[in-house]
């Protein structure tokens, strides 16, 4: 209940305390919101579940959300419009991702806003699919009518919306079998561009490979770059270019959705470091998980940007995510617990060769002579050169870090670079693109 009340607190400025029980006799309601009902989720009623709560949270149907009814339809070879929020500002209802359907039916599957524009997003959806053209929307929704539907507050949403048919998304089977397997899928689609004959082109990204075109080659490779950097976070975001895809310019723009959960980060010893390092690993959009088996210091109260505060023997609870196949090639594993009873076994674990999918990134903090030590303790318990080389440490590049945070901004360089190819040497010294594939 602990992690969940932190996570909760985190998010709260996103929810507003929706009661089913006011009015009911002998109910007395918890005055000031979500913030003052925090403390006292123990004390909460039937449909208050803390799950519940954290629905509320969610982004809204996203487009995997009304998957199945896309797919059926656009396999019967029903034209289908789909409405996509693209962008938002201000306490907006739904965040960007979330998506409407309307089916060749008439039917509607999804949400954009909860409730406050359904009905223009409706209107204009029966003329797109009508006569081909994509349209993108700015709403503003107003306090008023958006707590009336039972949202917090309103804002301003921009809503994409396109119609969608074997022939203008020939790609919509391959994309729909990724996202039911689990494979790491983005969709890249021009939303806004001067020539309206580019709106609406689209290009499918997998982490090796990719199809379509968005009108250039010079857009193609901007994109793919992009793309995949927001797909290895896990996040939707629209891209702004040049009209032909020229980083330093205006004209053009591509929202991409990625279909794949957030990378993880897994961060060992509950220290001050530990804190720093889960701080930077949230703001990169890792799915972070703060580890130590000493339960005294392992609270979601010292760890409030984590996602997870596991209390369990490091080496163990490595052991047990990897057989579970909750681990994957993005995964990246921060070792700060700087004791040998603890970083020697899970370094065992994480160095060995009983992985199906090797994390990304091993590093182990500690001074050289802790590095030596640590090394030599690692060979006898039988690890070999090929496996040592696997580990970063001492971890983080050489910035000359000396605080908490300065050092989980050495980290998180280090993974960035090992991730996309970087050297870690300053841009003023080095020659070509900055950009690496």
């Amino acid at each position: 209940m602990g992690v969940q009340a932190a996570r909760l607190s985190r998010l709260v400025r996103a929810v507003i305390w929706s009661n089913p029980h006011v009015g009911r006799a002998g109910y007395a309601p918890v005055q000031s919101g979500i913030v003052a009902a925090l403390p006292h989720l123990h004390q909460l009623m039937s449909g208050h579940s803390v799950v519940a709560l954290e629905d509320l949270l969610e982004v809204g149907l996203h487009m995997r959300d009304v998957l199945d009814d896309a797919e059926r339809w656009w396999r019967a070879g029903e034209p289908i419009t789909l409405a996509t929020v693209v962008g938002t500002w201000k306490s907006s209802p739904r965040q960007a991702g979330a998506s409407m359907l309307l089916g060749g039916d008439g039917a509607v599957v999804g949400s954009v806003s909860g409730g406050c524009v359904e009905g223009a997003v409706y209107e204009l959806a029966r003329q797109v699919v009508a006569d081909g053209v994509p349209q993108l929307q700015r709403y503003g929704v107003s306090d008023d009518d958006a707590f009336s539907v039972g949202l917090t507050c309103g804002g301003i949403i921009d809503v994409y919306i396109e119609r969608i048919d074997p022939q203008s998304y020939p790609e919509l089977g391959a994309v729909a079998e990724a996202i039911r397997s689990g494979t790491p899928v983005a969709v890249a689609t021009t939303t806004r561009h001067p020539d309206p004959a580019r709106v609406g082109q689209r290009r499918v990204l997998f982490t090796d490979s990719a199809s379509g075109t968005l009108g250039s080659v010079r857009s193609d490779a901007a994109v793919t770059d992009d793309g995949r950097g927001l797909l290895a976070a896990g996040r939707n975001g629209t891209l702004e270019y040049g009209p032909d895809g020229e980083r330093l310019g205006d004209g053009m723009e591509v929202f991409v959705a990625s279909y794949a959960p957030p990378a993880r980060m897994l961060v060992f010893g509950a220290i001050d470091f530990a804190a720093a390092a889960a701080r930077v690993g949230a703001f990169l959009g890792y799915h972070v998980t703060v580890c130590d088996a000493r339960a005294v210091f392992a609270t979601p109260q010292r760890f409030p940007d984590a996602d997870e505060v596991v209390v369990e023997w490091p080496h163990r609870y490595l052991s047990a995510e990897r057989d579970a196949g909750r681990l994957d090639e993005r995964t990246v594993l921060a070792v700060l617990t700087h004791d040998p009873k603890f970083d020697v076994p899970l370094l065992v674990v994480a160095l060995g060769d009983e992985w199906t999918v090797r994390p990304a990134y091993v590093g182990a903090m500690g001074s050289r002579r802790t590095h030596d030590d640590r090394e030599a303790r690692l060979r006898e318990r039988g690890l070999t050169d090929e496996q040592l080389a696997r580990l970063h440490s001492p971890i983080g590049l050489n910035i000359g870090a000396r605080t908490p945070e300065e050092t989980a901004v050495s980290i998180a360089a280090e993974i960035i670079a090992g991730r996309w190819g970087g050297d870690g040497q300053r841009l003023t010294r080095a020659e070509g693109s900055i950009h690496h594939n």
